[in-house]
């Protein structure tokens, strides 16, 4: 039987987060990236959203090593929930690994954990995995592009890059060392597809320095900047132009605020000696000499741009002098929470500029032009892509086929599919467990669909209580039924519903007692079921009913 090279996603396949991807080669396995997803709208009460890794802990025996390609949550987000329940050494750059120091001390779990330091333009050696790193460009210094040299073949996993000839931190993409493995015919590509549906080329993200210069050289008072907090390109760049235009600059947000100073202590962040000020102290310069950095880009409820839109930040308020730039793209899902946190900046005045419209955010991924050169610099023989929504995938698959690429020699991963690879055949060979787990507070993957539905109902239809006081041993009624309800408006209508409802409840009771119904649970599931058809008939309202049964 021959040997074969598994690959199995976990995560970042048929989304966008919670990147997870095994390779597999017989006894001995390695993991690379641990990403998290961020909740949307329709998941009230959730703080954060992992993969389900539990194919790796059940397979820990196996792990030699978890590599992480560079610093953005949806890469290493997940590591602290990962490593509470396997042991393994944690690869990663120098800026990637400051992150993950910080996030790991959070949790405890940094003296547990053995962190290792890897350069682009290194190597290492873990098992039948022979691993180098290679320089990538994106909106986060210090990435890296894998090729896991494998008994069957190498492989390239692109992580997340560009094509950026002028980046603003470091080199350019080591263009050399992904052209010399393609000179000897690469197994398989894995390759970021978040902009598979754009045309052309990006563009550089000296762009952006250039129109953040251009619009805070005409603003008459303070300018406050709302970015990723990781964006280390970015922030490089408002430091350099509040520099050049004589503006000190405050860090307001706890995540931007942290990777400000991790960047800056390791040498990727340069700031001029006099420029940071203290949030505390800005309103002792004058607006007109103040810079403000601040989290919220996303539309956070809690973030600081949000809470200065709705006037109830501690330090700061937003008036009509203030120039306010949101220097990013909302992340799917979070599109309305931006837009109302735009809408309030307005009513407040502020003259705004947001995104790419107005030229203050490129995107850190490659487009159609740029992912096309990706594949003809590798030239692999199988095509697998990966990091996008499935049409996406499907686009840049597209893409592939455009190449030459035939239908069998590319693969549409879903997550949990397991892809078997010789040195010339490729094929899906059934799943493993996949999907996702939920961050509610301290807890983890205590908040199942059922809860979170609930919650979806509650929020949607609000909540009826109908008290009911029986004889036990009859089933009689005793008294009228009481009916408590949250979440609607208490109107003369409601009232007459609801007057309505207590009717059907008497007449659900007396039948059950007819019938000699004593038991709990049947009465609990008469009273919801009459409850709840007439509600839905009479207002189109589906709320959570909780029977409550008083025995006497």
């Amino acid at each position: 039987m021959a040997h074969k090279l598994r690959i199995i996603p976990l995560g970042g396949t048929g989304e966008v987060g919670k990147n997870m991807m095994v390779y597999e080669y017989d006894k001995d396995m390695i993991l690379v990236d641990a990403g998290i997803m961020f909740p949307d709208e329709n998941m009230p009460g959730i703080d954060l959203v992992l993969p389900d890794f539990q194919y790796v802990v059940k397979n820990q025996h196996k792990l030699r090593g978890i590599f992480i390609t560079h610093g953005h949550e949806d890469h290493t987000g997940a590591l602290p929930y990962l490593l509470k329940e396997v042991n393994a050494p944690v690869y990663a750059t120098k800026l990637s690994l400051g992150f993950i120091e910080a996030k790991l001390e959070e949790h405890r779990l940094l003296k547990k954990t053995k962190l290792i330091e890897v350069k682009a333009g290194g190597q290492t050696r873990l098992g039948p995995f022979f691993i180098e790193f290679m320089r990538v460009v994106h909106s986060i210094p210090d990435g890296v592009a894998l090729a896991i040299h494998t008994p069957v073949g190498t492989v390239v996993h692109s992580s997340d890059f560009k094509f950026d000839q002028t980046p603003i931190v470091g080199e350019p993409t080591d263009y050399a060392k992904l052209a010399t493995l393609g000179t000897d015919r690469v197994l398989a590509l894995l390759s970021d597809s978040t902009n598979a549906m754009v045309p052309g080329y990006g563009r550089p993200e000296r762009d952006v320095g250039k129109n953040l210069h251009r619009i805070m050289s005409m603003a008459k008072g303070r300018v406050l900047i709302a970015t990723f907090a990781s964006h280390i390109h970015r922030l490089q760049q408002i430091f350099d132009v509040a520099q050049s235009l004589g503006r000190k600059v405050a860090v307001v947000g706890r995540s931007v605020e942290r990777n400000t100073t991790i960047a800056s202590e390791l040498g990727y962040l340069k700031i001029s000696k006099g420029t940071l000020i203290p949030a505390q102290k800005i309103e002792k310069h004058p607006p007109e000499k103040v810079v403000i950095i601040c989290t919220g880009s996303q539309g956070e409820p809690m973030a600081a741009l949000s809470l200065m839109a709705f006037n109830d930040h501690r330090l700061i308020r937003i008036g009509p002098k203030d120039t306010v730039i949101i220097s990013a793209k909302p992340v799917p899902g979070n599109e309305k929470a931006v837009q109302k946190i735009i809408n309030e900046l307005t009513r407040r005045g502020a003259d705004l500029h947001v995104g790419s419209e107005a030229g203050v955010h490129v995107s850190g991924h490659a487009r159609q032009e740029e992912l096309k050169m990706m594949m003809g610099l590798v030239r692999p023989r199988f095509f697998i892509p990966v990091h996008g929504e499935p049409a996406q995938l499907v686009a840049h698959a597209n893409l592939a086929r455009e190449l030459g690429y035939s239908d069998s020699e590319i693969i549409l991963p879903d997550n949990g599919d397991v892809i078997e690879l010789t040195a010339k055949t490729i094929q899906k060979n059934g799943t493993v467990p996949s999907g996702i787990v939920f961050v509610d507070g301290s807890g983890v993957g205590e908040v199942e669909d059922m809860v979170l539905r609930d919650r979806q109902t509650l929020a949607k239809d609000g909540i009826c209580v109908v008290i009911v006081t029986v004889n036990l041993s009859t089933g009689e009624l005793l008294g009228d039924p009481e009916i408590v309800m949250k979440g609607f408006a208490v109107e003369e209508a409601i009232e007459k519903v609801l007057d309505e409802a207590k009717d059907k409840i008497v007449r659900s009771m007396e039948k059950s007692a007819k019938d000699r119904i004593t038991d709990i649970g049947i009465l609990q599931n008469h009273v919801r079921e009459a409850v709840g058809r007439h509600l839905h008939q009479r207002i189109r309202r589906r709320p959570m009913i909780i029977p409550v049964i008083v025995e006497v």
